[in-house]
């Protein structure tokens, strides 16, 4: 019944004009902005055939986990043009899970990956699926 749906994700902002100059304008993305039911925004990832929505939600709470993986070649490469862009990487030092200064965590058991947020707190990350263990 679904398995031929279009199905796309979405997930929540607590101010839609922020998050689409920073989707938009520091990510680069190509991103609609309309202003129904308070503000939504539609991110398009490979043209449209990855859309994702971001909605306006007032009493909003940041996601405490990943909502976006975005896959990159160069992991080192685009932490320092986001970094450059203004975009602040999180550093982790913890039995199980450590960044360098940069915000880069390798050989940790999974993929090269850094975690960055969203003006509304929702962590994202860049990624090498390629690499690690």
């Amino acid at each position: 019944m679904l398995k031929d749906s279009k199905a796309f994700s979405g997930f929540s902002v607590n101010d839609i004009d922020a998050a689409y100059q920073f989707y938009s304008g520091i990510l680069g993305l190509q991103v609609d902005k309309t202003d129904e039911m308070g503000g939504m925004l539609t991110i398009h990832i490979n043209g449209n055939a990855n859309n994702i929505l971001v909605y306006n939600k007032p009493d909003h709470t940041p996601a405490t986990y990943t909502i976006l993986n975005f896959p990159v070649k160069d992991v080192e490469g685009t932490v320092k043009q986001l970094t450059s862009r203004g975009v602040k990487f999180e550093i982790y030092d913890s039995e199980y899970l450590k960044t360098d200064e940069k915000g880069i965590s390798k050989g940790n058991g999974g993929p090269t990956i850094a975690w960055f947020k969203d003006p509304a707190g929702n962590f994202l990350s860049v990624l090498d699926p390629e690499s690690g263990s």
